[in-house]
């Protein structure tokens, strides 16, 4: 076994068996939500234990492809488009579903976020605390977008990007099963969420090649979570316009696969990425 098969194949069993034992102490013997910091925080930095544990000691190979610089000079056009991007895909998943007569635009619900305080204030606010959550978010992906999708197929675009979106997908499935996430039909939801996670993974690759830093991919990752899925839940919803979490997480993922095909369709992206220095 190589030296890189042998990283990844450590990374891999750290990620998974650290995340998901964890999730069974927290849930099932501690008894915390879910939704509790407690459970989440620790589980989801896992992978980034994982990546530093394998770059350290594993292969040896250090960290100079990391991307741990933030290169607030050079990158500054992807931390934006990382920040606002969300919001965006956002507005045009509303808007889609408002085109297809699923929604009748209603942002009333938006209220509902915090208690006492307008929508447009609690989204203003969301967006101001993105940059300040982005180290939270860094545990995913200084290990699936930093480590993992690299060491793939030579990073080329789409077997790394589709395989990467695929184990970080199946990663996040015992969620369906605590109360993180609800589907219904369980099957149907956690093929849609794997589809969902694989353009995100698309996007966070391309920023984080295109900007040479983690930090840009962790702060789009920060405003998927905290921005374009918190709100379209909460408007397109049950709290809203009566949507199911399927639905609206396949409304969401159009206009993320849009802008996936976009990127893969680029010159620069049909050969392998080079891992930025």
């Amino acid at each position: 076994m190589s030296p890189k098969t042998r990283g990844v194949a450590v990374f891999l069993a750290l990620s998974f068996a650290g995340t998901w034992l964890w999730l069974f102490v927290a849930h099932r013997v501690m008894g915390l939500s879910a939704l509790h910091p407690l459970l989440q925080l620790p589980g989801f930095c896992v992978p980034a234990m994982a990546a530093f544990i394998v770059r350290r000691w594993v292969t040896r190979e250090g960290f100079a492809d990391a991307g741990l610089r933030l290169r607030l000079k050079t990158a500054w056009r992807y931390y934006l488009l990382a920040w606002f991007g969300p919001l965006a895909i956002a507005a045009v998943t509303m808007a889609l579903a408002a085109a297809l007569g699923l929604w009748r635009p209603d942002l009333a619900p938006l209220d509902e976020i915090v208690d006492g305080v307008p929508g447009w204030a609690a989204v203003l606010a969301l967006m101001l605390a993105l940059p300040l959550l982005t180290p939270l978010y860094w545990g995913e992906e200084f290990g699936w977008t930093s480590y993992l999708r690299p060491r793939l197929f030579g990073g080329r675009m789409a077997p790394s990007s589709i395989v990467t979106g695929l184990v970080w997908a199946s990663w996040h499935y015992p969620l369906a099963f605590i109360g993180y996430v609800e589907f219904p039909r369980l099957l149907l939801g956690l093929l849609v969420w794997t589809l969902c996670f694989q353009c995100q993974e698309v996007i966070l690759a391309w920023l984080f090649v295109r900007s040479g830093t983690v930090w840009v991919a962790s702060l789009a990752h920060a405003g998927n979570n905290m921005v374009l899925f918190l709100l379209t839940g909460q408007v397109l919803g049950s709290g809203g316009g009566g949507l199911g979490t399927v639905a609206v997480t396949l409304l969401s993922t159009i206009p993320l696969a849009g802008l996936s095909l976009w990127i893969a369709c680029r010159p620069n992206c049909a050969v392998a990425y080079e891992s930025p220095q």
